[in-house]
């Protein structure tokens, strides 16, 4: 039996030096202090500013979560982020997450979050929307 289609997405803002390198497939995953719901195998990439759009999005593979060091010794060689300043956003925190990336899709173009339905708001880190109000209704799915 098949896995029922995905009735949300994550939109998740993402700097956009960091949001560039997923699209681009160097960056192969996504650090995150707060652990992705399991049923999210869509995340859209808001690129923050001065980008402010959505640009694009990836699929999850996998979500890891450990202690920020487990974590660093598993995936920094591929998070695009250099030591100190991983381990400066982890300060104080016992969990790291990491999202792995599967495949990345970069928008043609890109999409202002005042173009979807109901207008989302800007995530502090990350939101779920139902698939109809997301980008995913503009395209097909990954």
């Amino acid at each position: 039996m098949g896995r029922e289609p995905a009735e949300r997405v994550a939109l998740m803002a993402i700097h956009e030096r960091y949001a560039d390198a997923i699209m681009s497939g160097v960056k192969r995953v996504e650090f995150r202090k707060r652990r992705l719901a399991d049923d999210i195998e869509t995340v859209w990439v808001y690129a923050t500013a001065p980008v402010s759009k959505v640009i694009g999005r990836f699929s999850v593979d996998d979500i890891v979560q450990g202690s920020p060091q487990d974590i660093w010794d598993r995936f920094g060689a591929v998070g695009v982020i250099e030591r100190d300043d991983y381990f400066r956003y982890y300060d104080g925190s016992a969990t790291a997450v990491a999202i792995v990336v599967g495949e990345a899709e970069r928008l043609p173009d890109p999409v202002g979050l005042d173009e979807l339905e109901p207008r989302p708001a800007v995530p502090q880190s990350f939101a779920y929307l139902p698939v109809a109000s997301s980008p995913s209704a503009m395209l097909a799915p990954v």
